[in-house]
Formats: C-alpha cells, sequence, structure tokens
C-alpha cells in the first residue's frame, strides 16, 4: 500500500487536542505551544477541507468529522506505543496469549512459570483461565491448554500428560475410609461428568451400579477441592494436580487406586502460523511434561 504523506505532527496535535477539548490542555501534553497546536490543527483541517472543530469560548468541541477522524488515531497511537513499549535491552518482547483449564494452570503450570520466564524473558506470557469450556479463535488465543480425548474440530492437539483422578480428602475423613466401600458413607464431590465416581468404584471391585450417597457437583475441580479442604466431602480429583496440599498435609490420598479419563493437551487452530514464541513455550512445555 502506497501511503500519502501522513501529516504526524498535526494528527497528535489533533488527537490531543480532542482528547481534552482544549488546546492549551493538549499543549501541555506535546511540550509545545498552545500557539503550536493551534496552528498544527489548522493545517489538518485545511489539508483535509474540513472543519475538525468548533471554537468555543470555553473549548472545543468535535464535529462530525472530527468524532469520526479520532477514533482511528487513538486505536493507531496506542498500537505504536503499545509496540515501542514491547522493546527492551535491543530486544522485541513478543505477546504468548494462553488459556488454560483452571486446574492445570494452578496446579501445574503456575508452580513452573518461573522456569519459563528465566528461560525466555522476551515473551510476555498473558494466561486466562477457564473450566475447560474455551474458542480459541473468539478468544484470539494463541494455544488453549484442555483436558479432553484430544479430537476438537479443527485444531491441532498434543498431548502433555494424563492426571489420573483419585480420592483426596481431608486427613480427618480420611482416618474414617479403611476400604473403598466407606466412601458410601461419605458426600461425594464430583464434576458435572456422571461416571466419574461409578467408574472409580468399579476400579476397586465394587459395582458400577452402587447407589452412591448425596454428590455436590461442580464445574471446576478448583472449587471442588476447597470444598474437599473444608471438609465438604470427598472429591475425585487429579493428585498430580494438587501435589502442594497433599506435601502440606491439607489433604490425602486414602487409595492408591485411580481412573484415567483423559489427558491434558496443548491445542492451537490449524489454521493458526506458529509464532516463535509459541514455538519457544510449545518446547519448554512437552520438555518440562516429561519431567512432570
Amino acid at each position: 500500500m502506497i501511503r500519502p504523506h501522513l501529516p504526524l505532527n498535526a494528527l497528535r496535535a489533533f488527537e490531543a487536542s480532542a482528547r481534552h477539548l482544549s488546546f492549551t490542555r493538549a499543549a501541555v501534553e506535546l511540550c509545545v505551544t498552545q500557539a503550536a497546536v493551534s496552528h498544527q490543527v489548522k493545517s489538518l483541517e485545511a489539508q483535509l477541507n474540513v472543519t475538525l472543530f468548533k471554537r468555543l469560548p470555553r473549548g472545543l468541541m468535535l464535529t462530525s468529522e472530527g468524532e469520526t477522524l479520532l477514533p482511528v488515531l487513538r486505536e493507531s497511537f496506542d498500537r505504536i506505543a503499545e509496540t515501542l513499549e514491547r522493546f527492551e535491552g535491543g530486544h522485541f518482547r513478543e505477546v504468548l496469549t494462553v488459556g488454560a483449564v483452571g486446574t492445570f494452570a494452578v496446579g501445574w503450570l503456575l508452580p513452573r512459570l518461573a522456569d519459563f520466564q528465566k528461560k525466555h524473558p522476551y515473551i510476555d506470557l498473558r494466561l486466562s483461565t477457564n473450566n475447560n469450556r474455551v474458542d480459541v479463535a473468539a478468544e484470539g488465543l494463541d494455544y488453549a491448554i484442555r483436558f479432553g480425548a484430544g479430537a476438537w474440530h479443527g485444531i491441532e492437539a498434543v498431548r502433555l500428560i494424563e492426571a489420573p483422578l483419585s480420592v483426596l480428602c481431608v486427613p480427618e475423613i480420611a482416618r474414617q475410609l479403611q476400604a473403598p466401600e466407606d466412601l458410601l458413607q461419605q458426600t461425594l464431590l464430583r464434576s458435572y461428568r456422571t461416571d466419574e465416581w461409578p467408574e472409580w468404584f468399579q476400579a476397586t471391585g465394587l459395582s458400577a451400579h452402587a447407589v452412591l450417597p448425596r454428590s455436590i457437583v461442580f464445574d471446576s475441580s478448583l472449587a471442588m477441592m476447597e470444598a474437599a479442604l473444608q471438609g465438604a466431602g470427598v472429591a475425585l480429583a487429579p493428585p498430580l494436580m494438587f501435589a502442594r496440599q497433599l506435601a502440606a498435609g491439607a489433604i490425602e490420598q486414602p487409595f492408591a487406586i485411580g481412573i484415567t479419563t483423559g489427558s491434558y493437551w496443548l491445542t492451537r487452530l490449524q489454521s493458526r502460523p506458529e509464532t516463535s514464541a509459541m514455538a519457544a513455550f510449545r518446547g519448554w512445555l512437552l520438555q518440562t511434561a516429561q519431567m512432570k
């Protein structure tokens, strides 16, 4: 695209004046005189052959032409400023946007992020969490880390780790559990997947059709484990994601039996070209996942 001559000083003068609705305040921001700002705006108006401001006794008012121009300039200058701020020490800081299911983000990724930042100091990671429902395209994500079987339409998926589900509860409740059938006397905490507890009981040798006790349903393993930590019941959750609470003795895993219902996957749109920041994050994540 061949651009016409861009009167950058005049455009800056107009944008600042439009934000402040004052030539005087714009002059203070730009460190020039009020007369210089007024001259630049008049020059721009002459070049465009429009009136951008109505000059009032106590300030300025944008015309319809000025209202059309202002948001375009504001967005452009903001983007330029943001880009320039990403240069540091002779390097350009790349932005990487990652969405992750909350359990994985809090229980596994966050404790390891310092290592990523140390190895890749010029990548600005922007992390958002979800409850495993994510739209990579709509949310503008470079990557999404999600739980499942690895099959999503239009998505490239790389398996990271398995995280089998097992029984987790506070020590007071754990002392009451001598055998799996003792769980039938407890409140069971579960996700929206109704098959998880029956599948776990079946793995212990009990009938998958056994009448289960009362339960509380959560849309997040983090919320479910918070309830378990408060003694509200027994959770079926991945011990790998709650290793810190286990190590601290806040919760216990009374039975070694676990069931695998899926894996955590690193996913991206198949149509999304991989940037250098994405490649660095993928390489680090896969290597770190192998170490567990």
